[in-house]
């Protein structure tokens, strides 16, 4: 005797779905001040876009930048040109 198969679940809400807004968070906070705030809104986008189907491009552009943006800013410090740091 077999038993039929039960309903596939309903699809994920649409309402909550922040993929983009997360990326171009970390994008922005990336590549503008803070790299460390790039690399968790990144991980964020990547996080929602697994969970509603979506493409993770933009938190990796997000967690790119917010790498080049920390390594960067420790180039530049170790090298005294770091524009907003006195060195008096």
């Amino acid at each position: 005797m077999t038993t039929p198969y039960p309903p596939p679940p309903p699809p994920p809400a649409r309402g909550r779905d922040r993929t983009t807004l997360w990326g171009v968070l970390g994008i922005v906070l990336g590549l503008i001040c803070c790299g460390i705030f790039g690399i968790v809104f990144g991980y964020l986008s990547i996080r929602d876009a697994r969970r509603y189907g979506q493409s993770p491009l933009l938190g990796y552009l997000a967690i790119a930048f917010g790498v080049i943006n920390i390594i960067g800013g420790a180039i530049l410090r170790s090298t005294g040109n770091y524009p907003f740091w006195n060195n008096d």
